[in-house]
């Protein structure tokens, strides 16, 4: 039996805001015919060296592996803002990925870029700017949203055309608005749709 292509949304999250964003997205993947989304995130990062995640985390989604990676149609990247950038963790993560880069296993997929922010000018676009970059050096495909999304010209909290990003307020308790969660499902489905055209 073939297995479906997938793409593998892949996310850190601190205090739950870029976790929904990712199940948003996830439902905007599947919303195009023939693919879905996969859902993975990354171990939390700290001073001590020793190993101290759990393999499995207690709850959510579960770590992802290079054969998600590897295996990906496309892939949509998200973590919250850290002073204008991805978070350690996410970082760590795709710092990790120089053995997928040297065999090009990325290479032609397209992928795309989420966030969330305490305070509206916290860094969105610099943060999905700044997380393209790696994509970008593995041959990926990058890709915004368009302005022919509704939502881009409407709201007044996140969204923006280098990515889906959300204002969580300073203390990350603002929910995803009805243009924050338009334009995640918009990002999920059309990079679900150029993952299944290109591959």
């Amino acid at each position: 039996m073939t297995e479906m292509p997938y793409v593998l949304v892949l996310f850190y999250s601190r205090s739950g805001a870029t976790a929904k964003m990712a199940q948003l997205i996830g439902r905007g993947v599947e919303q195009a015919t023939g693919i879905e989304a996969r859902i993975r995130t990354v171990p939390d990062v700290s001073a001590n060296t020793q190993a101290t995640e759990p393999t499995i985390p207690d709850n959510g989604a579960i770590f992802c592996n290079e054969d998600d990676l590897r295996n990906c149609s496309g892939l949509i990247l998200g973590s919250p803002t850290r002073f204008g950038n991805m978070a350690a963790a996410m970082k760590s993560y795709i710092d990790s990925t120089g053995a997928l880069w040297a065999s090009g296993a990325l290479i032609d997929k397209p992928c795309a870029v989420f966030t969330s922010t305490s305070s509206l000018h916290g860094g969105q676009e610099s943060t999905l700017l700044s997380m393209a970059l790696p994509l970008l050096h593995h041959g990926m495909v990058f890709c915004g949203l368009p302005y022919s999304e509704a939502a881009l010209n409407t709201t007044s909290t996140g969204g923006t055309p280098y990515g889906a990003s959300h204002l969580a307020g300073t203390d990350s308790d603002q929910k995803i608005s009805s243009e924050e969660s338009e334009l995640c499902h918009a990002l999920g489905k059309r990079i679900g749709r150029l993952a299944l055209a290109l591959n």
